[in-house]
C-alpha cells in the first residue's frame, strides 16, 4: 500500500484487485528487496495466495480492529499458511485501524493469539501511517534471524562431511 500526504491528509489507494509493490529498504547494514503481494484478504484471490505461501519467506496477516468478524477469519488464513507455506516462514500478525474508536477486538486478544502461534504482533493504522514501517522491520529481522540460523544449521551439517 502506498501512502501519499496532499496537504497535511493522508491518501491511501482503494485496493481492487492484487496489488504488487517492490521495495527496498536496510536492515543492520544490507539492502534488502521486499516483493510486496497485497490482496486484501479477497476470497476471490484465495488460489493465488495459496501459492505465492509457497515460496514466501515471510507473511504479513492483517485484521481489522473493528471487525469481530475479520479477527475470526484469521482462523481459514492460518490454516492454509500451515498448509502452503514454508516451515520457516515468518509471520507478523497485525491489528489495522488502531486510529479508529470503533474498536471490537481489544489488543490483548490480537497478543494472545500470537504468542499461542509464537509470531510476532503489533497494531497499526495504514490511514495515518502509524507502526507501517515497524511491520516490515520485524518481519525482515525474523527473517534474516532464521536465514542466518539455517545457514549456521547447513553450514554445520555439511562440515560432518569433511
Amino acid at each position: 500500500m502506498v501512502i501519499k500526504k496532499h496537504n497535511n491528509e493522508i491518501d491511501y489507494p482503494l485496493l481492487l484487485g492484487i496489488d504488487f509493490r517492490i521495495k527496498t529498504i536496510e536492515m543492520d547494514g544490507k539492502m534488502v528487496k521486499l516483493q510486496i503481494w497485497d490482496t486484501a484478504g479477497q476470497e476471490r484471490f484465495r488460489t493465488i495466495t495459496l501459492s505465492y505461501f509457497r515460496g514466501a519467506m515471510g507473511i504479513v496477516l492483517v485484521y481489522d480492529i473493528t471487525s469481530r468478524e475479520s479477527f475470526a477469519s484469521l482462523g481459514n488464513a492460518i490454516q492454509n499458511i500451515q498448509s502452503y507455506a514454508s516451515e520457516n516462514v515468518s509471520i507478523i500478525l497485525v491489528g489495522n485501524k488502531m486510529d479508529s474508536d470503533e474498536r471490537k477486538v481489544e489488543e490483548s486478544e490480537g497478543k494472545s493469539l500470537a504468542n499461542r502461534l509464537n509470531i510476532s504482533f503489533i497494531e497499526a493504522s495504514a490511514k495515518n501511517g502509524t507502526n507501517i514501517p515497524e511491520i516490515f522491520s520485524i518481519l525482515v529481522k525474523d527473517i534474516l534471524q532464521k536465514r542466518n540460523s539455517n545457514e549456521v544449521k547447513l553450514t554445520k551439517e555439511l562440515g560432518n562431511f569433511k
